[in-house]
C-alpha cells in the first residue's frame, strides 16, 4: 500500500514536502543561532528572515507552477501545430477537426483523473495548497481550451458549424449505414422505404449512393469505353456531386499516370456542359501542384504536372499555364524539376508547338542554356538532349490528343485561365456530406437539364421502341435474318493460337511431349493449317536443322490424315515461293520435307509439282532440289530411293523430274544429278537417252510407211474415179448420139 501510494504522488505534493522540510530546517538554524547569541535585535532579524523564507518559498513553487503550466501549454501548443502542419498536407481540413476534436476528449478524461487524484487525502501534503492549485489548474485550463476554440472558431467557422452539426444530431440523421459497407441492393432498399424524399436519412443515403457510383464509373473508365461511360456519367448528378467527381479522378490519376489522357479526355466532356465542374478540377490540380512543389514530393508533382498537360492538350487549362509552369520549374535549375519539365514539354508540345511557338521557343533556349552550364546530372543532360532530338521530329509519336480520344470540337470546348500566383479556394466543403432544405427541386432541376443533355438518345430510343411494336411479323423476322454479325478482322484469335502453339513448340523438352500438348490445343475447323505452318517456320528459324522438327511433323502426318494433306499444301507453298528464302531457311526446309518423304509420312506423289528443267528452275530451286534428294539418298540409301524411283506405279508423278519428251531436258535432268552425285539414279534415263535415235528413227519409219499407205490407198481410189468417170462419159455420149438420129429420122419422114 505505501508503494502504490508514493507512486501515486505527484510531483507538486513531492516539492511541497521538501519545501516545508526546508524551512523548518531553516527555522532550527535560526533558533539555534538566537539561543547562542542571546540578543534581541538578532532574534527580530531572525524573525523577519523566517516571514521571507516562507514568503520565498512560496513565490518559488509560483514560479514552479508558472513555468510548468508554460511548459505544458507550449508542448500541447507544438503539437497542435506539428498535428496542423501534418493534416494540411491533406487537402481536408475535416481531418484535422476530428483529429481536435478527439485530443480534446483525451485531455478532458485526463483531468477527471487529475481532479479525482487531487481529492485524495492519503498524502501528507496541505489540503489548502492543493485547492489553491487545484484551482490554478482548472483556471489554466480553461483558459488554454478558450484559447483554442476561439483559434479554431476564427480559421473555419463553417467546418465547426459543420461539425458541431453533426456531432448534435442523433444517429437517424448519419443514416443506417453508419459508415460500414452495405450492398447495393440493400441500400435501394433502404432508400424505397424511406417515405420522406427530404429527410436528411434520404438525403444521406443518396449521397453514398452518388459517391459509390461516380467512383466505380471513374475507376472502370478506359479508351475503348469511354463513349459508353459518359453517358452513364451525365445520368449522375455531377452538380451536387461535383467535388466527389474531382477528388474520384485526381485519385484514380495519381493511384495510375498512364491514364492521364483518358480522364483528362473524360473531363474535357464533362467541361463542356458544366464548366464549373472542370475549373474546380483545375483549382485543386494547380493547388496540389504548388503543395508538392513546396514540399519537394516528387511523385505528387509528377502526376499534377502530367494531368495539367493533358489538360492542355483538351484546351480545358490555357497554354498560359503551362509557360507559367515551365518558367517556375527552370527558374532555379535542379535535376528533379529539369526532369520534371522535360516529360511536362514532351506531354503537350506539340499543342504548344501549334497555340504559342515563341514561348515554347523560348523555352528551349532556357534548355539550351541549361545544358550549356553542365551543372546539373548527366542523365538529365541526356533527357534535354532526347527532348531537342523530339522537338526536331515534330513531336513524332507524342500527339496531342489520340484519335480515340478526341471527343470534343474545338468550338465546344471552353478553356480555364488560372494563374499560379493567385490564391486558389480547392472548396474542399463539397466533397462532404451537407443536408439541402432545396433537395427534391435541386433534383427536378437536374432531371430537366438531364433530359436536354441525353434527350436526343431517350427519344431515338423511344422512336425505335415504338416502330418495333407497330411493325409486323414479317419485318422482325426480316431483321432477325439481317442482323449484323460481328467478324473479327483484327486476327486477334490468330495470332494468340500461333502465339500458343510457339511457345509450346519452343518449351517442349521432346517431340513427344510437344505432340501431346499440342494436341490438347483446341482448333477450331480451318485452323490445322496453322499448326503445319508454325512448325514449318519454326523449323526454317533454327540456325541448324533439328531432327525435332521433323520427328514432330511425322508424328502429325501418321495422326491425322489432315495434316498429312496440310503439309502437303505446305510443300507446294514453299516450293513456289522458294526463292524468297535466305540459304539457312532453304536448307531446313528441304531437311524438313526430307524427313517426311522419307519415313514415307508425306506421299510421294508431291514430287511431281517439281519440272527439273533449266526454263522452269531457279538457282534456288535447284538448291531445293539438290538438298532434298540428298537427305532421302541418306535416309534411304541411293539402292532403295533409284527403286523407288523406277516404281512402275509413280512413273507418272516422276516424269516431270526425269522429262523424256525433249533430249535437251532429259540432259539437263541427268547433268544436274550427275553433279549432286547422284548419278546413280539416272540410269534409266541414260539408256532411254542413248536408245533415243533408234527410236527417233524407228518413230520416223513408222511414220514414212503410214504416210506410204495412205498414198497407196489415195492412187487406187482416184484410178477407180477415173474409169468410172470414163465410162459413164462414153455413155452419155453413146445415148446423146442415138438421140439426135432419131430426131433426123423423124425429119425425113415429114418431109
Amino acid at each position: 500500500m505505501a508503494r502504490r501510494h508514493e507512486d501515486d504522488e505527484s510531483e507538486d505534493v513531492k516539492y511541497d514536502r521538501r519545501e516545508t522540510e526546508r524551512s523548518h530546517r531553516r527555522e532550527d538554524g535560526y533558533s539555534r543561532r538566537g539561543a547562542i547569541d542571546g540578543e534581541t535585535g538578532r532574534g527580530s532579524h531572525r524573525d523577519s528572515k523566517e516571514d521571507n523564507g516562507a514568503k520565498d518559498g512560496r513565490e518559488r513553487r509560483r514560479d514552479h507552477r508558472r513555468e510548468h503550466g508554460h511548459r505544458e501549454r507550449d508542448s500541447e501548443a507544438g503539437y497542435r501545430d506539428r498535428e496542423r502542419d501534418r493534416y494540411s498536407s491533406r487537402d481536408s481540413e475535416y481531418e484535422y477537426e476530428r483529429a481536435s476534436h478527439k485530443r480534446s476528449e483525451r485531455s478532458r478524461t485526463n483531468g477527471d483523473r487529475h481532479d479525482r487524484w487531487r481529492d485524495d487525502d492519503s498524502d501528507g501534503s496541505p489540503r489548502k495548497d492543493r485547492e489553491v492549485y487545484k484551482g490554478r489548474d482548472t483556471s489554466i485550463n480553461n483558459d488554454k481550451e478558450g484559447r483554442d476554440r476561439k483559434k479554431v472558431d476564427d480559421s473555419k467557422p463553417e467546418q465547426t458549424t459543420l461539425r458541431e452539426g453533426n456531432k448534435n444530431t442523433d444517429a437517424s440523421t448519419l443514416g443506417k449505414s453508419g459508415g460500414v459497407y452495405m450492398p447495393p441492393f440493400k441500400l435501394a432498399r433502404m432508400m424505397k422505404e424511406v417515405q420522406d424524399k427530404t429527410s436528411v436519412e434520404y438525403q444521406r443515403l443518396t449521397w453514398d449512393a452518388l459517391r459509390k457510383s461516380i467512383n466505380g464509373l471513374v475507376n472502370k473508365v478506359n479508351a475503348t469505353n469511354i463513349k459508353n461511360i459518359i453517358p452513364e456519367l451525365f445520368a449522375e448528378n455531377l452538380i451536387r456531386g461535383r467535388g466527389l467527381f474531382c477528388r474520384s479522378c485526381m485519385k484514380s490519376q495519381m493511384a495510375s499516370p498512364g491514364f492521364t489522357d483518358v480522364f483528362a479526355a473524360l473531363v474535357a466532356v464533362v467541361n463542356t456542359k458544366f464548366p464549373e465542374v472542370g475549373e474546380l478540377l483545375l483549382r485543386r490540380i494547380v493547388l496540389q501542384l504548388k503543395r508538392a512543389y513546396k514540399r519537394n514530393d516528387k511523385p505528387q508533382l509528377l502526376a499534377a504536372v502530367k494531368f495539367i498537360a493533358h489538360l492542355v492538350n483538351q484546351q480545358v487549362a490555357h497554354e498560359i499555364i503551362a509557360l507559367e509552369l515551365l518558367t517556375v520549374l527552370l527558374e532555379n535549375p535542379t535535376d528533379d524539376s529539369v526532369e520534371v519539365a522535360v516529360g511536362f514539354v514532351t506531354e503537350c508540345g506539340s499543342i504548344m508547338q501549334d497555340l504559342s511557338p515563341k514561348g515554347l521557343h523560348g523555352i528551349f533556349e532556357r534548355f539550351r542554356g541549361i545544358l550549356h552550364e553542365g551543372e546539373i546530372d548527366k542523365r538529365v543532360q541526356f533527357l534535354i538532349e532526347g527532348l531537342f532530338a523530339i522537338r526536331k521530329a515534330k513531336f513524332q509519336g507524342y500527339p496531342a490528343v489520340r484519335p480515340d480520344l478526341d471527343l470534343v470540337e474545338q468550338e465546344d470546348q471552353l478553356t480555364h485561365e488560372i494563374s499560379l500566383q493567385e490564391d486558389i479556394d480547392p472548396e474542399i466543403t463539397l466533397d462532404i456530406f451537407k443536408p439541402d432544405p432545396q433537395f427534391a427541386e435541386n433534383e427536378k432541376r437536374y432531371e430537366e437539364l438531364k433530359k436536354t443533355i441525353l434527350g436526343d438518345e431517350s427519344e431515338e430510343e423511344e422512336d425505335s421502341e415504338e416502330g418495333s411494336e407497330d411493325g409486323s411479323d414479317e419485318e422482325s423476322e426480316e431483321e432477325d435474318d439481317e442482323q449484323m454479325k460481328i467478324k473479327d478482322e483484327t486476327e486477334t484469335n490468330l495470332v494468340n493460337l500461333r502465339r500458343t502453339i510457339y511457345l509450346t513448340i519452343m518449351s517442349s523438352v521432346d517431340f513427344e511431349e510437344a505432340g501431346h500438348k499440342l494436341l490438347k490445343i483446341k482448333l477450331e475447323p480451318g485452323q490445322e493449317m496453322e499448326l503445319c505452318i508454325m512448325l514449318l517456320e519454326c523449323c526454317s528459324q533454327e540456325r541448324t536443322y533439328l531432327r525435332y522438327y521433323g520427328l514432330l511433323g511425322q508424328r502429325f502426318c501418321m495422326i491425322n490424315k489432315v495434316h498429312q494433306e496440310n503439309f502437303e499444301k505446305c510443300f507446294v507453298q514453299q516450293y513456289s515461293m522458294i526463292h524468297r528464302l535466305e540459304t539457312n531457311k532453304l536448307r531446313n526446309v528441304a531437311k524438313f520435307f526430307a524427313h517426311l518423304l522419307g519415313t514415307d509420312a508425306l506421299p510421294w506423289h508431291v514430287l511431281a509439282y517439281i519440272r527439273l528443267t533449266e526454263e522452269d528452275t531457279t538457282s534456288s530451286s535447284r538448291i531445293f532440289i539438290k538438298i532434298l534428294f540428298q537427305e532421302l539418298s541418306e535416309h534411304l540409301g541411293i539402292r532403295l530411293l533409284n527403286e523407288r524411283l523406277n516404281d512402275p506405279l509413280m512413273q507418272d508423278s516422276f516424269e516431270s523430274i526425269f522429262p523424256r519428251d525433249n533430249p535437251k531436258n532429259t540432259r539437263f535432268s541427268i547433268n544436274f544429278f550427275t553433279s549432286i552425285g547422284l548419278g546413280g539414279i539416272t540410269e534409266n534415263l541414260r539408256e532411254y537417252l542413248k536408245n533415243m535415235p533408234r527410236l527417233i528413227m524407228q518413230q520416223q519409219q513408222q511414220q514414212a510407211s503410214s504416210e506410204t499407205d495412205e498414198d497407196s490407198g489415195s492412187l487406187s481410189s482416184s484410178e477407180s474415179d477415173e474409169s468410172d468417170s470414163e465410162s459413164s462419159s462414153e455413155s452419155d455420149s453413146g445415148s446423146s448420139d442415138r438421140d439426135r438420129d432419131r430426131r433426123r429420122s423423124k425429119k425425113r419422114r415429114r418431109n
